[in-house]
């Protein structure tokens, strides 16, 4: 199976998890539905990131992210989701009361992920791929060796 196929049958399931928990239309493309959230997501993770760097909060932006969000899910409870200021995590979460016994896409806290990135769950090519390094890649590789085989010797 080709990543693509993969990530796209990932992203469909995910989507398709979300229509069922927050009892959206069947209709609704599931991987628009997604598109849009992961879009949300990083807007969010940015905002995450800002406070973490800066201090600077964007509440507004924040509010009007989880508005969205909000729209997108059907939801009327605004405590269902959440946002989390750790720029370490995903940005837009589902309460983990609200989620505990759905099958969904869940940090270690318990808490559902809005808009994972399935890019980093893809399973591995069980081919092995010729990492070992050409051309100026190569000369540097023995240089940086000699230079670390000098520096243990001496």
């Amino acid at each position: 199976m080709t990543k693509n196929i993969e990530l796209n049958e990932k992203i469909k399931n995910h989507g398709e998890n979300l229509k069922y928990i927050f009892k959206l239309d069947p209709s609704i493309d599931a991987i628009k539905l997604c598109k849009s959230l992961f879009r949300l997501e990083n807007k969010a993770h940015k905002l995450a990131l800002d406070y973490c760097n800066s201090g600077n909060s964007h509440n507004r932006a924040v509010e009007n992210i989880l508005k969205k969000a909000g729209v997108l899910l059907n939801i009327t409870d605004i405590d269902q989701i959440f946002f989390n200021g750790d720029a370490r995590g995903y940005a837009l979460k589902i309460s983990d009361k609200f989620v505990k016994n759905h099958n969904i896409f869940k940090d270690w806290g318990g808490y559902g992920i809005i808009a994972p990135d399935f890019r980093n769950y893809l399973s591995k090519e069980k081919t092995k791929i010729d990492t070992t390094p050409t051309g100026l890649d190569a000369v540097d590789h023995l240089i940086n060796r000699e230079l670390l085989n000098a520096q243990i010797d001496g």
